[in-house]
């Protein structure tokens, strides 16, 4: 009998590691909150597709000409195989809409990340930092090589000494670590499970507060980093796609935690982290291997009775 791990263990502990995350990434550090959601997010999407993979390929290893390439017998793989086919086939189209949809979604993030960049790129720059004639206040983070950061007047205008230099501290924070790559994964990652979505959502947070935790080391004054981001908040226009800015997320919440001691570190919830991102991939090996094993039995079978053979 194969599978004697329950074959659908990988799907139930990433939905596990998926639906948790969120609510534990809250109680760690925003740097390494960041950090154990982008892995998390990587190995439950990694896990979700490469499940729905090995099931749908019990199907698909039954098709004869498929079998002929193995060469497998297909009758004792459909003997032995405890999915039915119906089911494996519904995941070898989810599989096949997942690939076309991270394509898109590949596709349209790349594309607003050049955009983004081909757009600021022609602006004059002083080192990384580009100032812009415009009342509108606003200031964002632009990806590339390198990276800028891009300040209208306004903004300018509407901070005092200490507060800009809080601004471009943050904004200079997410090229420094490259958060737009953070972001982007965080983004595929929910595209391939929408269970990730408020994973998603809470890593874009997340990722925003690293930033002001940055500031405020290079501020040295949490006060100042909180009175920044929540006057350029009220008075700033849109930036411009795939550009991180120090106006984005929930202002609110994070004005909230600058005005709180900053949290240590949980070594608890990082141990959890690891213990249930472990366990996915242990599981999806056991299922991998328990799949391999059933092919092999087919094979064997090919091989010893070629009445069984199906042409």
């Amino acid at each position: 009998m194969f599978w004697p791990v329950p074959m659908y263990l990988p799907l139930l502990v990433s939905a596990v590691l998926a639906l948790t995350a969120p609510w534990a990434a809250r109680r760690l550090p925003p740097r390494v909150a960041v950090w154990a959601m982008t892995c998390a997010a990587v190995v439950a999407a990694g896990t979700w597709v490469t499940e729905l993979a090995i099931l749908a390929f019990t199907a698909v290893g039954q098709v004869p000409l498929v079998a002929e390439q193995g060469p497998w017998s297909v009758r004792v793989l459909a003997a032995e195989d405890p999915v039915s086919r119906k089911f494996a086939a519904v995941c070898a189209g989810v599989v096949l809409l997942l690939v076309a949809g991270l394509t898109v979604a590949s596709w349209r993030r790349g594309r607003a990340l050049i955009d983004a960049w081909r757009e600021c790129r022609h602006i004059a720059a002083g080192g990384d930092l580009a100032v812009v004639d415009d009342p509108v206040p606003t200031a964002f983070a632009v990806l590339g090589m390198p990276g800028r950061i891009v300040v209208s007047s306004g903004m300018l205008r509407l901070l005092d000494g200490p507060e800009r230099q809080a601004l471009l501290a943050h904004e200079r924070a997410h090229l420094r670590h490259r958060h737009h790559l953070f972001s982007l994964l965080l983004h595929l990652t929910a595209v391939v499970n929408p269970l990730l979505r408020p994973l998603e959502r809470a890593g874009a947070f997340a990722v925003e507060r690293w930033a002001d935790e940055e500031a405020c080391a290079a501020v040295g004054n949490r006060r100042v980093v909180a009175r920044a981001i929540a006057r350029a908040a009220l008075a700033s226009g849109r930036a411009a796609k795939a550009a991180l800015s120090a106006t984005g997320g929930p202002v609110p919440r994070r004005v909230q935690a600058l005005l709180a001691p900053p949290l240590r570190r949980a070594d608890g919830v990082t141990a959890a982290f690891v213990i249930l991102m472990a366990t996915c991939c242990a599981s999806l090996a056991v299922t991998a291997h328990d799949t391999e094993r059933l092919f092999e039995a087919a094979m064997h079978a090919y091989a010893a009775a070629p009445r069984l053979r199906t042409r």
